[in-house]
């Protein structure tokens, strides 16, 4: 499994993903885009996976900006803006990638619609917890359509997406460390219990609405939810350590 680099003891440094982002913002204009004209042959229900996949990466974010703008950290705002950005370019790959395949994207499916509505309810910290759900999942499922299909287009997508989401990561543990660095050991032995249970809701449902493209990547749904809670406990105590002490 990749390294996530999820680092111990860094300094809260958010100007460092701004200078992060903005490289990575710079090397992907300058390789530019896929070769869209080839086209790519996908099967019908990885179609559907992909188009659900894609109405969840494609929110505008203000809602993130405005609670991380309220926050009062000028670079993490300005860091968050850069995610954001990094986000809406992944929907814009799903979508051509969907156009190539010639299958339309869809404009609202009731998964995103819940977890949308859970994560504007919600402050800052709890904002990114109902999110890293989403990103844990989704970084196992481009992981499989990278290797899951033998089209070289979806592959090429599916890497250039991944190389960003396996850095995401880091970014919202090293904000959720920052924000439970205060709070005693009893409030993160509950947020952490609380943020496995959403995470394996999420799971299953994830598992079971995509079942059929699993299929097709030769993943079982079972296999699916075990390799996602793995991945997940090697991440929440990176982010929400219940044995550290809280700083005071």
């Amino acid at each position: 499994m990749e390294s996530l680099l999820l680092g111990r003891g860094e300094t809260v440094d958010f100007a460092r993903w701004t200078r992060e982002f903005e490289a990575k913002a710079i090397a992907r204009g300058t390789a530019g885009d896929p070769d869209w004209p080839r086209g790519a042959r996908l099967d019908p229900a990885v179609i559907r996976s992909i188009q659900r996949f894609q109405v969840g990466e494609s929110g505008d974010g203000a809602n993130l900006i405005a609670k991380a703008d309220r926050a009062g950290d000028p670079e993490y705002a300005a860091a968050a803006r850069l995610f954001i950005a990094e986000e809406r370019n992944h929907a814009r790959l799903l979508a051509l990638l969907l156009r190539s395949a010639g299958a339309p994207t869809i404009a609202n499916h009731w998964t995103d619609v819940v977890f949308t509505r859970l994560r504007r309810a919600l402050g800052l910290r709890l904002e990114l917890m109902v999110l890293m759900v989403a990103e844990v999942v989704a970084l196992q499922y481009y992981r499989l359509l990278r290797g899951g299909t033998s089209d070289p287009l979806t592959t090429q997508v599916a890497a250039l997406i991944l190389s960003e989401e396996k850095r995401h990561i880091p970014f919202h543990c090293q904000r959720l460390r920052a924000d439970f660095a205060t709070s005693s050991r009893a409030v993160r032995w509950v947020a952490l219990s609380a943020w496995w249970t959403v995470l394996f809701g999420a799971t299953i449902v994830v598992a079971y609405d995509h079942g059929p493209a699993l299929r097709e990547f030769g993943c079982r749904r079972g296999d699916f939810v075990r390799q996602v809670l793995g991945l997940f406990r090697t991440i929440a105590p990176t982010a929400i350590s219940p044995f550290g002490r809280a700083v005071r």
